[in-house]
């Protein structure tokens, strides 16, 4: 039990990270927007609910560049009367290409934003996102061109970040779980489906056999309102 209540810290410590938990809010079949890309709300209000607990109970909350393009999210927690209990709102962004006219944008002296971007990320935009009162922190990229994911939490768990909370989306959600960096899965299921054609809730991880697919066991599920939960733990 102790082991569990400490499981960010003791991340932190033995790993240099933090301990990461996806959040996936989905339709019966994976899905989290139509092919328009409406999204809200998949889930019910109770659902919606426990998601910001799980931000007031993290130290930070991920989401990709195109989430935050996207959906212009908040990440913040509301309803539960904790508004000054807030996580750092962290966006992978490698060439700081964001709208700075969005929520994070605005709000950006009100909470914690942290960009994680690349070297090659141009001076102006950095400099318009510290004049907003964002942080930036750049990150190591692979040979690829994509993002050192396990380089950029080791410099989460250097700033003294112990549970992150990623939100999506499906491409960051694809990357973190192919790179074994994905500690816990919670799923929130709704009763409706959105077909082939809507947008998945993982992206493209190419994996040709069952025997390579990242594993994770059922460790609880229960019901919230209409929709149910389920917890998966690494295997």
């Amino acid at each position: 039990e102790a082991a569990a209540l400490n499981a960010g810290f003791l991340s932190r410590v033995t790993r240099g990270r933090p301990r990461v938990t996806l959040k996936l809010a989905t339709s019966l079949d994976g899905r989290i927007a139509t092919s328009a890309g409406e999204s809200r709300w998949i889930t019910g209000p109770l659902a919606r609910r426990e998601v910001h607990l799980m931000r007031a109970r993290s130290d930070a909350v991920l989401v990709g560049a195109g989430t935050a393009r996207t959906d212009d999210p908040r990440l913040d927690v509301r309803e539960l009367g904790l508004g000054h209990v807030q996580p750092v709102r962290v966006v992978v962004t490698g060439e700081l290409d964001l709208p700075r006219s969005g929520h994070l944008g605005q709000t950006a002296r009100q909470a914690p934003l942290w960009l994680v971007h690349h070297a090659d990320a141009s001076e102006a935009r950095r400099k318009a996102w510290a004049d907003c009162g964002a942080e930036l922190i750049e990150a190591p990229f692979q040979p690829d061109g994509l993002m050192d994911l396990a380089g950029m939490f080791q410099r989460l768990g250097d700033r003294g970040l112990t549970r992150v909370l990623c939100e999506g989306g499906g491409r960051l959600s694809a990357a973190l779980v192919a790179a074994d960096l994905v500690d816990e899965i919670v799923t929130y299921t709704a009763g409706l489906a959105l077909g082939d054609e809507a947008v998945p809730a993982v992206g493209a991880m190419n994996v040709g056999a069952l025997a390579l697919a990242p594993r994770f066991r059922l460790a609880d599920q229960r019901p919230v309102g209409g929709d149910l939960r389920a917890t998966w733990l690494r295997a």
